[in-house]
């Protein structure tokens, strides 16, 4: 028993060790466990770390904010993490392959999928656009600086005075400069050079959601970048990835530590950072506090996407997915935190500099990360440098997400396809779906494209996964069976799942799933952007994108049951939710007890090396015929007797001595 709970708490392939071949040939494994924790913390870790929770946590009470994030972290984030990872890892098959635990349920699966597919089509627009910014920095001043260029209005007002170039001496700007400013502030609300930068030259914005205008070229040719470099670093799968992730999941952490270094050592940083932090403990009783941190843990971590489960299905069977769920969630979430003293160390400079509340120069979303950040970087010394490593920081984070959602979708049509042929030209499908996402992007390049895009993202991945993340906890501890899911979490990993997870999954974590999807409907307002009001089609079909990932549950369900045997609905149905005979370990050597006698000979491995061993037969066969045709020829018609006491005979009609 000791010896097997030791070979549970060890992974597979552990730090330092050196590297083995993979355990799972078919599929691949990642080549050590720092790969796998190193993806899951840059999907988990993504753009909304940075623009999304520092928002809400001063919006939210500050560091009162902290207190029901972390229960929510404890009690749903956590859990559920595991839960994920445990349903991936345990069968080694993406978010199709897995629901031969009930069949039924398989249209979660495909629920998922719709899902990555719109996340992975918008998410990558956000990265090009970063990588835009992220060239345009390459100057000696930031063209968002001044109001002096062709696409200003005469509302334009600049942080920065017209014609100067900051310098160390102008951080502490003049009285007159600063009344100045506030005056312009007061009379009328400032038009930044960064947001008119932002609105009237990267995205030449249209004046409504239906009025497509023109493609923008350099967004199209940056979104061209964004997903040739995704698939580069796909091209083999987990095998390329696991070894681009060393950089892209850890360098964002060494320029959020430069950017926080030099925000704290400004003037005004204390007070954006007081004003992050500062508690109001009145607002833990507001449930919409608690609403907004369930809500920000559930998004954040990447639940219900797929990407989890998929990420999981190329671990080594017997991996410490307890222990890794635990691990990457934290990071995840102190990230969060720490990005927050990023963000508002610089704006409470800002805020300092105009001689304005910090409230007035906050925001979050694409306003934080193209708008109000960019124009606060341009106060500081050097600011083309800063610039550069803020969005050269955005763009690792947002590939970090990508990666995983790319190639869960192509683990999930490999997986369902399953041929020989697919499996050796994965790389082909990698591509076609990296073509597919780009052709479906381009709509998002147009001058309506941020509409659109904000479109899919308040509601392509919203309400839908709360619902699908509910049905799949309910599917594994109620239809599959608690007891069950306990017995082969305690096989995978030798021993089983702590008292508190049992709980939380069986009872807690979907309560608070629940109260998320309820909080999103109460508190559902249309969606805008600044002034812009959305016509009720738009919203309509954003509805619509919502629903398609949802509508595949009962659809596939529906399927599922007219096709199963039976005389009645209910033994249809019955049927239906029991797990497939082909449910358990993808590999024979790992299913034990009761899956000892379970359809071994059809997983994966098994018929892989059936196949294997039925083409070396073949090759044997013809090796020996063709040595009997030479000897035939050859050999002399003689009655031999053998050592061994055989006898071999040949008639030949003219022998020869």
């Amino acid at each position: 028993m000791e010896e097997k709970s030791l070979s549970g708490i060890l992974n597979g392939a552990v730090p330092g060790e050196p590297v083995k071949k993979d355990e799972n040939s078919r599929r691949g494994n990642w080549g050590n466990q720092i790969e796998f924790v190193l993806t899951s913390v840059g999907y988990a870790v993504g753009l909304g770390n940075v623009w999304r929770f520092p928002y809400l946590c001063y919006r939210n009470g500050g560091g009162a904010f902290m207190l029901p994030y972390f229960i929510m972290l404890v009690f749903c984030g956590i859990p559920l993490f595991f839960l994920e990872l445990s349903f991936g890892q345990f069968a080694s098959l993406g978010c199709l392959g897995v629901w031969k635990i009930s069949p039924m349920f398989k249209g979660v699966g495909y629920g998922m999928m719709v899902v990555s597919t719109y996340i992975g089509i918008y998410y990558n627009v956000v990265i090009c656009i970063a990588f835009y910014y992220f060239f345009m920095s390459m100057t000696n001043l930031l063209p968002w600086t001044y109001c002096n260029n062709p696409w200003n209005t005469p509302d334009c007002s600049g942080v920065v005075g017209s014609g100067a170039q900051l310098n160390g001496s102008l951080v502490n700007a003049t009285t007159s400069l600063v009344a100045g400013v506030t005056e312009v502030v007061n009379r009328t609300k400032r038009t930044s050079p960064s947001e008119e930068y932002w609105k009237h030259y990267v995205l030449n914005i249209s004046d409504d959601i239906g009025n497509f205008g023109e493609v923008r070229l350099p967004i199209l040719g940056c979104l061209a970048v964004s997903w040739f470099v995704v698939f580069l670093c796909l091209i083999r799968g987990v095998k390329s990835s696991g070894k681009v992730v060393y950089f892209t999941a850890t360098f964002p952490y060494v320029v959020l530590t430069i950017l926080f270094v030099r925000g704290i050592t400004l003037d005004g940083a204390v007070n954006g950072i007081k004003y992050y932090l500062t508690p109001q403990w009145q607002k833990v009783l507001d449930a919409k506090v608690w609403g907004d941190a369930a809500s920000q843990i559930f998004y954040s971590l990447g639940c219900a996407w797929g990407g989890l489960i998929t990420m999981a299905s190329y671990n080594k069977f017997h991996n410490n997915c307890f222990r890794d769920s635990i691990i990457i969630s934290i990071t995840n979430c102190a990230t969060s935190v720490y990005a927050g003293f990023v963000i508002f160390s610089i704006l409470g400079f800002m805020a300092h500099h105009l001689n304005v509340p910090v409230s007035e120069v906050a925001d979050h979303g694409p306003g934080l990360a193209f708008v109000a950040y960019p124009e606060a970087l341009t106060l500081l010394p050097i600011s083309p440098l800063w610039s550069l490593l803020f969005f050269f920081m955005l763009i690792l984070l947002g590939i970090g997400t990508q990666f995983c959602l790319l190639e869960t979708l192509v683990t999930a049509i490999v997986d369902e396809i399953g041929t020989e042929w697919i499996i050796r030209n994965k790389t082909v499908v990698t591509l076609s779906v990296a073509i597919a996402g780009f052709l479906l992007g381009v709509p998002l390049t147009t001058q309506a494209g941020i509409y659109w895009l904000l479109l899919m993202d308040n509601y392509a991945a919203s309400f839908s996964l709360v619902i699908i993340s509910c049905i799949m906890c309910i599917c594994i501890m109620y239809i599959y069976g608690h007891r069950n899911y306990f017995k082969d979490v305690e096989m995978m990993l030798g021993f089983p799942p702590p008292l508190f997870f049992k709980v939380c999954w069986r009872f807690i974590s979907p309560v608070i799933i629940s109260f998320i999807l309820i909080f999103t409907v109460i508190q559902y307002k249309p969606i805008t952007y600044n002034d812009y009001v959305y016509p009720d089609w738009s919203l309509a079909i954003g509805f619509a994108m919502a629903l398609s990932s949802v509508i595949c549950i009962p659809i596939y369900g529906l399927y599922k049951i007219s096709r199963s045997p039976g005389a009645t609905f209910r033994e249809r149905l019955k049927h239906a939710c029991q797990a497939n005979p082909k449910w358990g370990p993808a590999l024979a050597e790992h299913r034990t007890g009761r899956y000892a006698n379970m359809a071994p000979a059809d997983t994966v491995e098994a018929r892989c090396l059936k196949e294997k061993e039925k083409e070396e037969l073949r090759e044997e066969h013809k090796e020996e015929e063709k040595v009997k045709e030479t000897e035939k020829k050859d050999e002399i018609s003689l009655t031999i007797q053998g050592s061994n006491g055989s006898t071999n005979t040949h008639n030949n009609p003219n022998p020869s001595a």
